[in-house]
């Protein structure tokens, strides 16, 4: 009788951080850790840029007791990183004025990620950005 492995899904990590100012940073650790563990050192920059932009949104504009984060493997050299909160409110890029300090982040997500996005789920949102190399843009 032969025997092969099982199907497993894709390559992914999840967790829920008590939404802190620490959770970003904390984000930042794990999120590098899955894509030097899945080899996609190419990635980390990137990752780390648009998960604390997406973690910091969640943190100072909802009233969420935790905040989640996920990043899954979509391909070769690719990923998609996934933030989740209790608002149900959409996030919007901002037009901030150049003396402004904050309310830029999305505007970065957008510069940085292939795509990015939102949607409602059943007690709150997602927002989302897909990563890609260079070469697969």
């Amino acid at each position: 009788m032969t025997m092969s492995a099982a199907p497993v899904g894709p390559q992914r990590y999840q967790e829920r951080y008590p939404a802190t100012l620490e959770a970003a940073g904390q984000a930042r650790r794990d999120m590098t850790l899955a894509l030097e563990t899945w080899g996609l050192i190419e990635l980390v920059d990137l990752a780390r840029q648009v998960v604390t932009e997406l973690m910091a949104n969640a943190l100072e504009h909802t009233d969420s007791a935790t905040v989640g984060a996920s990043i899954t493997r979509t391909g070769a050299r690719s990923a998609r990183i996934v933030v989740t909160d209790s608002c149900r409110t959409r996030p919007t890029t901002g037009t901030p004025s150049p003396d402004d300090e904050h309310g830029r982040g999305l505007l970065l997500v957008d510069a940085l990620a292939h795509a990015w996005g939102s949607e409602l789920v059943h007690g709150g949102k997602r927002v989302w950005a897909e990563l890609h190399v260079d070469s697969e843009q």
